[in-house]
């Protein structure tokens, strides 16, 4: 018998379908060699009792931000090595970065320069979405071209000051992107009625974040999602609605979706499990994102877009800044900083409050969670799925592992989370990326520059 690298024993096995039963795992070379029958490796694995889950793919982080910005704010917390950590840690192998050009600076140009950054230190395996802000001429001859160096994605901000002058140019970018199996990521919020509300409520002497779900109203989000579906529908062109959260705008993609458009929803943990009421705490302003947290219906809404299919992801945006930053007494509803750490903590909680309290199926979990994300971006069956041939990014899962969440165990370098004090009931035990042992005993244990930037093919559908 040929020993193995390493082989995984007695774990129940997991796929976007569900348990499909206990079974010995063998793995050689980075890639799932053997499922069942007779295994030796040099390294094993105990899993008895625990799931084995494929790991997973968060399509929508920053770790990385606009380069002129980055090197002016130092509390932009975690880059490719703390971030990896965290994701590792919470049982997400892949990553999906937004690269942020810098001025005058193509796609090819600026993934070329960020993945130089990344090989030196990513852990987890990642891929890059480059952020569309100026489409220029040269900007959209180069969109054909991307699929040729493994990316198969673009992002839209509908937010940016500068996209309604150039909304020709957007949708010809999104034209181009879908004739060429490249997916259009969309962040969908409208500008004029931000800005709005915004003057209003400040008129008003309503300027403190206590007023941050009113400043950025649900018709903000409803509209823009409107535009992004009519632009898929003009195009043909698939899109990628990021961080969804509100069930107006959910309904918005719902529709479109009976219509056959190629309309993917992403939602995050703040949705799932916050509403707007967090504002009124003292502390508040640490759980700013954007969009804002809605009331307790749009938290129902999304779960219940989850079970029925509507939701085809959930993703942290994991944008970290330390709790003094977020705190500080300066930010108003006009000059913030948007985003929390959610690496660590997103799969345990969807398990937890999701899976144990009987919202969604484990199948569901694994499918928002890697196996939908690896075939919209290119990257099924490489990753997304348990299979002979597959990449071994394996996730050992104790469902009955009871941890209560604080700060100081994040391997993010964020010194808090927006849920600390949440008992939360399954917790990753091992994670492999590739067949390598990256994550045990609490600890990391996988090296800086070990992970890859995976290419990718065209997107398929969910």
């Amino acid at each position: 018998m040929a020993m193995l690298d390493v082989v995984i024993r007695h774990g129940e096995i997991v796929s976007a379908a569900g348990s499909i039963g206990c079974a010995d795992i063998g793995i050689s070379n980075g890639i799932i060699a053997q499922i069942g029958g007779v295994l030796a490796g040099h390294l094993e694995i105990d899993a008895t009792g625990k799931f084995v889950l494929p790991g997973g793919i968060d399509a929508h982080v920053h770790l990385t931000g606009p380069p002129e910005a980055e090197d002016d704010d130092p509390k932009w917390v975690d880059g490719f090595v703390s971030g990896s950590a965290a994701a590792l840690s919470g049982g997400i192998t892949t990553l999906g970065n937004m690269t942020f050009l810098a001025s005058g600076e193509t796609p090819l140009a600026g993934m070329e320069r960020e993945a130089a950054k990344a090989r030196q230190e990513t852990i987890a395996d990642l891929f890059l979405h480059p952020v569309l802000e100026h489409v220029t001429p040269q900007v959209l001859d180069e969109i054909p071209k991307l699929l040729d160096v493994g990316c198969n994605s673009i992002k839209v901000f509908t937010v940016f000051p500068s996209f309604d002058s150039q909304v020709g140019g957007y949708v010809e970018a999104m034209r181009r992107a879908g004739d060429s199996g490249v997916i259009t990521l969309i962040h969908c919020e409208d500008l004029a009625l931000i800005d709005d509300a915004t003057a209003r409520l400040v008129a008003e002497g309503k300027s403190s974040l206590r007023y941050y779900a009113e400043s950025r109203p649900v018709i903000s989000e409803v509209v823009a999602t409107e535009r992004a579906v009519a632009f898929s529908e003009a195009t043909g062109a698939p899109v990628y609605i990021v961080h969804l959260s509100s069930a107006r705008a959910l309904a918005v993609c719902a529709e479109a979706q009976s219509r056959g458009l190629p309309v993917y929803v992403e939602t995050r943990p703040l949705y799932l499990h916050l509403t707007r009421e967090r504002f009124e705490d003292e502390d508040g302003a640490k759980y700013v994102g954007m969009p804002p947290l809605r009331e307790q219906q749009d938290v129902d809404s999304l779960w219940a877009g989850i079970r029925q299919g509507v939701v085809h992801t959930v993703c942290t945006d994991h944008f970290p800044w330390s709790l003094a930053a977020k705190l500080d007494p300066g930010l108003d509803i006009a000059n913030l900083r948007p985003g929390v750490a959610d690496l660590d903590t997103m799969l345990p909680m969807l398990y937890s409050e999701g899976v144990r309290s009987g919202r969604i199926t484990l199948g569901r979990l694994v499918q928002v969670t890697s196996t939908n994300a690896a075939k919209l971006f290119g990257l099924y069956p490489r990753k997304g799925t348990i299979a002979v041939g597959s990449d071994a990014d394996l996730v050992v899962f104790d469902p009955d592992l009871t941890l209560t969440i604080e700060g100081s165990m994040l391997k993010s370098n964020c010194d808090y989370s927006p849920f600390d004090g949440w008992q939360v009931t399954g917790w990753p035990d091992v994670t492999l990326r590739r067949g390598e042992v990256v994550f045990r005993d609490r600890e990391i244990v996988g090296q800086p520059g070990s992970g890859t930037i995976v290419p990718r093919g065209a997107t398929m559908p969910v």
